[in-house]
């Protein structure tokens, strides 16, 4: 056997070590939700997103410009057994260039605490998790721009600030590339 050639098993202990170090460095490359477990006030999703809220946001794009604004009054409410919940988040947009849209949510709380959505304009289903005060919503979004349809990853992150007021940051991308940010601040009635 030459010395200078790879055997299988070298190969293989390579591709562990590196499979290791990218789920190392991957877990430590952002906040996960468990960060915010000890944080108050807690977040219960279906007490908050109960009755009528309105939200104020901004699009920002890559370079930080503000793209475009927007306002939404958002009707909610849930139903089903305790602990297995279905609720509708009704959401009418109103942008500042005077286009409206209209999106409703169906979330549903999963028997380990985690909540899953859909909504016509979202690719397959959300998954999102809340700890603490915080909730980490993930989903592809279906986006109209000039005329077609390109799927957008959002990364969404909401923190409740008291029982009427939460904030809302998303960072949306494409293959990996950081498009822009949906700041938004949503007001319980």
């Amino acid at each position: 056997m030459n010395c200078l050639q790879p055997t299988a098993s070298v190969f293989k202990g390579a591709l562990a070590t590196l499979m290791l170090s990218t789920a190392l460095l991957s877990g430590c490359a952002g906040p996960q939700v468990a960060d915010y477990a000890a944080e108050q006030p807690v977040l219960d999703m279906r007490q908050y997103f109960s009755g009528t809220l309105d939200a104020y946001g901004l699009f920002t794009d890559r370079s930080g410009k503000v793209v475009k604004r927007f306002t939404v009054v958002m009707k909610c409410n849930w139903q089903g057994p305790p602990g297995m919940e279905t609720g509708v988040l009704d959401e009418d947009f109103t942008y500042s260039d005077g286009t409206k849209q209209r999106r409703i949510w169906t979330l549903k709380r999963q028997p380990d605490g985690r909540f899953t959505g859909t909504a016509d304009d979202v690719l397959g289903t959300a998954v999102g998790q809340e700890k603490g005060n915080a909730f980490r919503w993930g989903y592809t979004l279906k986006l109209p721009v000039d005329g077609r349809i390109i799927e957008v990853q959002f990364d969404d992150w909401m923190y409740l600030m008291n029982d009427k007021v939460m904030l809302n940051k998303a960072q949306m991308s494409k293959f990996g590339v950081k498009l822009g940010e949906v700041t938004l601040s949503f007001v319980k009635r």
